[in-house]
């Protein structure tokens, strides 16, 4: 009897992972538990947009914008410094590394940024006329600087002009403040009719729209230097700690005043313009920064020195008046180009229209709480705000150069150019 009792359990651990190893091969036959094979990763046909996250998750770089406020709190105010810093940190290899893969992984936005629906892809052969006037009819705030001889691709050639002593047999008329003439007869100038606020409207008797949506017939962005030629563009090196930001406004839209109250409630700053200031003024700025005088010309005015108030700044609070796709304004491109942080509430598509990594854009907070505790955290991290830098320092400037190129400043040209294809005062009635 203790000989055969002994039999049993010598039987049972023998059995068991028998039966054990069974019962896994069944369950994984029957594809109850889903394991990878080997070569499963790297075989199996992805979809293309699959395939290149894929891929860029395997060429991907932490850089400085993936663990801000992870470093040792400074409260540093010398950008130079802060971009020193950065290059010895991350440095312009990597971040570009990191941008080329995330630009893997999406459509490029560029395409939605043309020249105008008006072009449909027009060669130089279609050109109809090879010089073309452009009389600017009327009052307008189209800068004066824009008035010259143009020399434009395609071998054409463009007078712009507010004089009718300069153009005074036009091939187009633009119109801005005024309806263009109910009727157009050929022989007469093309009708054309320029809208660049939040909803556009053709007036339906214009021979050529511009605004600034790529379907418009000629688009027009603000990212060029045309509306703002003549304020001081002196940018400060070095930038307070006791305001982190920069807002200024005259003109008071109850919606936009609450959302930058809100905000500005949460963060140490400064209030320029009309609008919540609480600098004392809105000429406070020449003050404060003396260095931002322009030159003494006439009585000074807030908007002659806002870029270089703006510098003197780690960010600037940019709200659009209306939250509207491709409207994207002056008030993020001063930011810009006056060497700050953008804090940006706008256009959903505002990545079409800038450089990567180049502003805070609000929309992917949860909260305003949540925004303003980033940025306090981004003012004391100088290797994660220089990041914020590097497109202008590393060549990476992305959408921001396309926009440039449809900017105010290039629109005598182009306008001309679309002229001369639609064969300027010959051109039939529309």
């Amino acid at each position: 009897m203790p000989a055969a009792s002994m039999l049993v359990p010598k039987r049972a651990n023998y059995v068991a992972p028998m039966l054990a190893s069974a019962a896994i091969l069944l369950i994984l036959l029957s594809g109850y538990f889903e394991l990878p094979s080997i070569t499963s990763s790297f075989s199996t046909p992805l979809t293309p947009i699959a395939d290149a996250a894929a891929a860029a998750e395997r060429r991907r770089f932490d850089t400085a914008l993936d663990s801000v406020g992870s470093r040792k709190r400074h409260a540093f105010t010398s950008v130079l410094a802060a971009f020193g810093a950065w290059d010895a940190a991350v440095g312009c290899p990597r971040v570009r590394a990191k941008i080329g893969a995330a630009n893997a992984t999406t459509a490029s936005a560029m395409a939605a940024i043309t020249g105008g629906a008006g072009w449909a892809g027009a060669t130089c052969e279609e050109m109809k006329t090879r010089h073309v006037g452009v009389f600017v009819k009327g009052w307008t705030w189209i800068p004066d600087a824009l008035d010259g001889v143009y020399t434009c691709r395609c071998g054409v050639s463009c007078v712009w002009s507010k004089a009718a002593a300069v153009v005074d047999r036009p091939d187009a008329m633009l119109f801005e403040g005024a309806t263009p003439p109910l009727e157009r007869m050929k022989g007469l100038p093309l009708r054309v009719y320029l809208d660049l606020e939040a909803a556009r409207k053709p007036t339906g008797f214009e021979d050529i729209f511009i605004g600034y949506h790529a379907n418009d017939d000629v688009q027009v962005t603000y990212a060029g230097k045309s509306f703002h030629s003549s304020r001081s563009y002196h940018i400060s090196t070095e930038k307070t700690n006791d305001a982190l930001v920069y807002w200024s406004s005259s003109r008071c839209l109850p919606h936009r005043d609450k959302l930058a109250k809100d905000f500005l409630s949460l963060v140490p700053h400064h209030s320029f313009g009309k609008c919540l200031n609480n600098v004392g003024g809105p000429d406070m700025a020449l003050s404060m920064y003396p260095v931002c005088s322009n030159n003494g010309n006439g009585s000074p005015h807030w908007w002659d020195h806002l870029h270089c108030a703006m510098s003197q700044y780690k960010f600037v609070l940019a709200i659009e008046n209306t939250k509207t796709e491709s409207y994207v304004t002056e008030k993020l491109f001063y930011a810009l180009e006056a060497g700050s942080v953008p804090i940006y509430f706008g256009a959903p598509n505002v990545w079409d229209f800038i450089p990567p990594n180049s502003v805070i854009d609000a929309s992917k907070f949860s909260s305003l709480k949540e925004l303003a505790s980033y940025v306090k955290a981004l003012a004391n991290d100088p290797v994660a705000y220089a990041e914020y830098h590097a497109w202008r320092r590393c060549g990476i400037l992305g959408n921001f150069g396309r926009a440039r190129e449809m900017s105010l400043d290039s629109l005598p040209c182009r306008l001309c150019e679309l002229v001369s294809k639609r064969g300027g005062r010959s051109a039939d009635a529309f």
